[in-house]
């Protein structure tokens, strides 16, 4: 126990996370059994070690662990935690956690056995807490951290700290909302890098970027699907090939019966490899309004834009980009659907957007907004889309 205390200090004293995420202050931090779900890059570590950081210091009251840790492989996180607990532990942060077998139990027999231990465990975006794991049904509380948004990115390369906007407000008051940026930065100057290389933290690590990027999205099928779904290895190679079919073949509606030939499975497994690499945050499926999965998408997109230049640089198309960026940060707080005719979504069952990229011509519809590329301050309808990036 004693290497794990000394563990959790070093790492503590050495975390110094570069934006403090809004997440922090959304979680309820006094419910008993937290549950941070997020694709793997977005930084989960890092916020735990931040948490314990700014509530604890190198207090032994809270400790810090990884499943990776081998000790893990015949031990169980209940007899640990009950070690912890009786050496005075009050909150246990577990990193990792689905690669301990029966995790789930697990953690059930803590929250039963220890009323006055906390416990808060990060877990793949690919994980179901409650469908898949009722014994957790009513005890977890579930919250999901993603990757930076342009405002958090914003404020890490420029000093500031600019709040955060609903998307009420940013409907009806950007042009206010934009007269306070703009005096003190030019967002355009930094939107371009943020669509290639800003939404994972990890562009801070003195890597090559898209190399790292790679990699982590092989880490995202061959340890969070396989492992979390169970998969035999043997089927890797389609997976990848799906996806990398499913990235080239820009925003549309998936060919299934082609895909299906093309890696030699069948319709309903081609299906099922889209819903993991959903679930895993590599792609978007995009669904008309009424309709979701198993049917089949009208559009699959990559879930966010640093993906798009990572997977496939030599054929990024602008307007995709565009998109891709527009439902990515949506995608925390609303749901987007196929938008009808001149439009590229519906959000929310009831709002029309467009997504303008640079010279798009339009006719101004009253009843759509656009969000418009290359534009610092908008007017009535017509909103920069950049400003959208600011939803988190």
């Amino acid at each position: 126990m004693e290497i794990f205390y000394q563990t959790h200090a070093y790492l503590v004293e050495h975390t110094n996370a570069a934006v403090r995420r809004n997440l922090m202050n959304e979680i309820n931090w006094n419910d008993r059994l937290i549950g941070i779900k997020g694709t793997r890059g977005v930084g989960k570590t890092t916020f735990l070690l931040q948490y314990a950081k700014e509530k604890f210091g190198t207090d032994r009251s809270c400790l810090y662990v990884n499943m990776n840790n081998f000790y893990f492989q015949s031990h169980s996180i209940a007899d640990f935690a009950e070690e912890f607990y009786k050496r005075g532990g009050k909150v246990l942060l577990i990193d990792q956690v689905f690669k301990h077998p029966n995790w789930s139990k697990e953690l059930r027999i803590c929250y039963d056995l220890y009323p006055n231990l906390k416990i808060v465990f990060t877990g793949s975006s690919v994980m179901s807490l409650k469908e898949e794991n009722p014994e957790l049904n009513g005890i977890v509380h579930s919250y999901n951290l993603r990757g930076f948004s342009f405002r958090e990115f914003l404020n890490l390369q420029t000093g500031n700290n600019f709040p955060f906007y609903t998307l009420n407000e940013i409907l009806e008051n950007h042009e206010q909302i934009v007269k306070t940026i703009l005096p003190k930065v030019r967002p355009l100057s930094y939107f371009q890098d943020y669509l290639h290389h800003g939404f994972y933290p990890f562009f801070l690590e003195k890597r090559n970027f898209s190399e790292n990027l790679l990699k982590t999205m092989n880490m995202m099928i061959e340890v969070d699907i396989l492992l979390i779904k169970q998969i035999e290895l043997k089927y890797l190679s389609k997976i990848k090939k799906l996806l990398y079919l499913l990235a080239v073949d820009r925003p549309a509606a998936p060919n299934v019966s082609q895909l299906a030939t093309d890696i030699q499975t069948s319709r309903a497994t081609v299906m099922n490899y889209i819903k993991y690499l959903a679930d895993s945050r590599l792609i978007n499926m995009v669904y008309p309004k009424g309709e979701s999965f198993p049917k089949k998408p009208s559009k699959i997109m990559m879930h966010n834009t640093n993906l798009i230049y990572s997977i496939y640089p030599v054929k990024v198309e602008e307007q995709d980009v565009l998109e891709t960026f527009f439902l990515n940060t949506m995608y925390k707080d609303h749901k987007l659907y196929k938008g009808d005719k001149g439009t590229s979504f519906l959000v929310d069952g009831q709002m029309h957007f467009r997504i303008c990229g640079e010279g798009c011509k339009l006719k101004n519809n009253p009843n759509t907004y656009y969000a418009m590329h290359k534009i610092e301050i908008g007017h009535h309808n017509q909103i920069p889309l950049w400003l959208f990036g600011f939803l988190y």
